[in-house]
This record gives structure tokens, sequence and C-alpha cells, in this order.
């Protein structure tokens, strides 16, 4: 289970984390257990001697499979695996073999354990059955508590071949196996895992961050989609970010024509944290909370990201236990839709721009999600998506948007190679005046009719 959650932690910087992802990698190490419990069972049929020998030979190519595992599936991308397709043959590729490998001694293990209690063989199984499902949970648990968001993807597969190989000792009688065969094997472990590359600038157990800086720009990077941007002079401080990307200038125009100089934001997504400090640094008696799940990503906008970092600096504050804290900026560490459930704090406006990856969270784009934000937020909602022009997800939120606003404002920017682009919403109770002008590349959209998503038939995530 470690080396399963590993495996969808990893694919991350190069295909996203979706349904469709986790999807891929359940199915196919599931489908590398049964093939290698077919085979284990083959092997178990064997003479003792050559059965121990080839569970020796299968735990150290599960060893030596686990820690090349990152480096395999970073050459495959850079030769060209792309898309659904290319994730799938990734996936296939890179964690199906080492999975029909670390189950292969499985049956062997079966068979030697009712061999140890001649007439309780029921029972034995069903210890043995236990005790895999224990070590199941057991491996889920250190995989997202502790081993990826302290030692990293990398690190982690590195550790699950370590343990492999640690089985080896107690593997024992039959044939010898080759020392020098094993001991090669335990220094490509180590080396994969103290010399090989990080697969993230920083990782916790719910984001993979790159920091990029092109000339006076400093990006943001999470899971291989660009999630903030803010410009930068060396040497100088702004009271702004310097918006760079433009659905945050649209979205940032919106919000400058709506809403007064006393507003009280709610940003569901912290992100960059861009527009709750252009918010600020424009209303100096406006009020923000930012939502984000996870505090890695404040922690390096902190680091990297100078205007944002600065007005954190002088106006955060945690807003977790609610309201009465000294700051305009309150930071509230926690998923989208349990701040919603939670809070009893209203607001004059809300945005809900958080994702993962290159898509929304499926619990923050329903009926019920939207029906909350009616109930705390008095005036108008920004929702910023990643879709295809006219897209499911852009359908799917326009429907649940008309159920609740009846003025509803819609533009698009420019189309990617990729066929995606950023679809924007603001939604209000009273008429939207027109905006002056548009960023560049963005223009009005048309929104088909669709079924609005729920909690119970929602938004199934593309990458």
């Amino acid at each position: 289970m470690t080396y399963e959650i590993a495996a969808g932690r990893v694919l991350a910087p190069f295909f996203g984390t979706s349904l469709v992802t986790w999807t891929t990698v359940i199915a196919t190490v599931l489908g590398g257990f049964s093939l290698g419990s077919a085979l284990g069972g083959v092997v178990a049929e064997r003479p003792r001697a050559v059965a121990f020998r080839d569970i020796r030979s299968a735990l150290v190519a599960t060893a030596v499979l686990m820690a090349v595992s990152p480096t395999l599936l970073g050459l495959l991308h850079a030769w060209g695996a792309r898309g659904t397709g290319g994730m799938i043959l990734s996936v296939v590729l890179v964690f199906f073999p080492a999975s029909v490998c670390v189950t292969l001694p499985s049956p062997l293990l079966a068979k030697l354990a009712m061999e140890a209690r001649p007439g309780r063989e029921g029972s034995s199984l069903g210890f043995l059955l236990a005790a895999g499902s224990v070590g199941a949970i057991f491996g889920a648990i250190l995989a997202g508590f502790v081993t990826l968001p302290l030692i990293g993807s990398t690190a982690t597969f590195a550790a699950c071949g370590a343990v492999a190989l640690l089985c080896l000792p107690f593997v024992r009688g039959g044939q010898p196996g080759t020392p020098a065969v094993t001991i090669a094997a335990a220094g490509f472990v180590a080396f994969a895992g103290l010399a090989g590359s990080p697969a993230c600038q920083y990782e916790s157990g719910l984001s993979c961050l790159h920091v990029v800086r092109q000339g006076p720009e400093v990006r943001l990077v999470s899971d291989g989609t660009m999630q903030a941007a803010e410009r930068v002079t060396p040497g100088e401080a702004d009271d702004g970010t310097g918006l760079v990307l433009s659905y945050t200038g649209w979205l940032w125009a919106r919000m400058d024509r709506d809403l007064g100089p006393e507003a009280s934001v709610l940003f569901v997504g912290g992100g960059g944290y861009t527009l709750p400090t252009e918010l600020l640094a424009s209303r100096p008696k406006a009020q923000a909370v930012a939502v984000e799940i996870d505090p890695m990503v404040t922690k390096v906008v902190r680091l990297h990201m100078p205007g944002a970092a600065d007005m954190i600096a002088r106006a955060g504050y945690d807003a977790s236990e609610g309201e009465g804290a000294d700051g305009r900026l309150g930071i509230v560490h926690a998923d989208g839709r349990v701040y919603l459930n939670e809070t009893d704090q209203r607001f004059d406006a809300a945005v809900m721009d958080a994702f993962s990856s290159g898509s929304v969270p499926a619990h923050l784009v329903t009926r019920e999600t939207f029906a909350r934000l009616r109930e705390i937020a008095d005036g108008p909602v920004y929702v910023n998506l990643l879709d295809t022009p006219d897209g499911p997800l852009a359908r799917g939120v326009h429907a649940i948007l008309r159920e609740f606003y009846p003025h509803i404002e819609a533009v698009q920017g420019r189309v990617t190679a990729g066929g995606r682009t950023n679809i924007l919403f603001a939604a209000s109770l009273a008429p939207l005046e027109p905006l002056e002008s548009l960023p560049d590349g963005y223009g009005p959209t048309q929104i088909s009719d669709a079924r609005a998503f729920t909690d119970d038939r929602g938004w199934v995530g593309h990458r």
C-alpha cells in the first residue's frame, strides 16, 4: 500500500492527480497482485529448494523495480508519454512489474502457514490474510502520514525496496542465493534513495510544488499545473503582487468594479495569495479569509513570492479559531468544503479558486457547496475553472449558478494546445456592470444547458 500510494503521488508532476490517474494506479497494482498470486501459486508447487530460490529472486527484483520507479516514470515522460494514453502506458510499464514480484511470495507463505499447523489450516490461512490486511493498513498510514510528507516520494520508493531486501534473511533453506546480486541490489536501492533526483522541489502529502523564476516573474507550479504567479522587482517592495496570470486580471477587474472599500471576501483556495494581496493592498479597510488546504503552499509562498509574503507577514493571522484576531488576512489550513460547512462568519463576496492538479476538486463544485456559499456570502461569487470551451465542468457549474443567482457573466481565455482554457464566472443577485476592457485573449463565452452537479452525482474530474 505504501508503494501504491507513492505511485499516485509521483504521477502528479507529470500527469496531474485525478480520478483517472488514481483509478489507473489502483487497477494496475491490483492487476499485478493478481498475476503475482497466480505465478506464486506455481512457484509454491515446485520443490522447496527451488521455490525458496525463486522467492529470493522475486524479493530482489521487487527492491530494484520499486527503487527505480520514479526514474522510469521520468524517462517515459521525457520520451513523449502524454495525455491519458501516455499516463496509462506509463503506469503499466512502471508499476505493474513490481506489483507482480512483490506478491509472488504470498502463496508459498500461505502453504507454509497451513503446513505448520496440521488440522488447523483454516485458521492459519485466516490469520495470514488478516496479517496481510493489517500490513496494508499500516502501509497506507505510513505513506500518507509519515514517509511522503517527511522524506518525499523518491525516498519512499527506495524505502519500499529496502523493506523488500530486509525480508531476505527470513527466507531460509533451499539453494543459497548469490550474495553479490543481493549486495548490488542493496547498493542500487541506497543510491536511488540518497542520490535520486526528488520528484518535487517541495513536497507534502497533498502537493508537489516547484518554484520557477522567469525574468521578473516568480511562478508557483503545483502537480505540473501553474497555480499562481507574481511580478517582482528585485530589491523593491511592492504594495501589491503585480498580477501576472490573465485570469487573475479578470477576476480582480471584476472584484474591483463590484466590491466596496470595506469588503470582506472569502477565498476558497489560497494558492499564491495574489488576489487576497491585491484586494488588501488596494482597499486598506477590506478584510479577507483565504482557505488553503496545504500548509506547505503557504510556506512556499512566504519563502518565494515577496509581494504575497509581505502581505501575509503584515496582515496575516490564523483564522482557524474564528473572528477576533488582529489582522486583515485570515489564513485557514483546511479543506474548503469543510470550512464552508463549519464557519459562522459572513462575507460580502467569495472567490472559488481551488485546484487539485489541473482540475477543481469534485466536492467543491456541487449544488450543496454553492447553496452553503449562498448562505454565508451576501454578494457576488467568482469562479475559476479549467476546462474545454463549453466543457462538462463549465456546463455543470453554470447550471448550479443559475439556480442561485439571476445574473451571471462568463468569459474564457485562450485555448491551450491541450484544448483547455480558463473559464471564469461572476454570479450575483444584482446586475453586474460591464467591464470597460478584458485581459488580452479573453472574451464572453456561451455555456450550454446541463445537469447541475450534486454531492451524489458530481464532477468526476479529468486531466
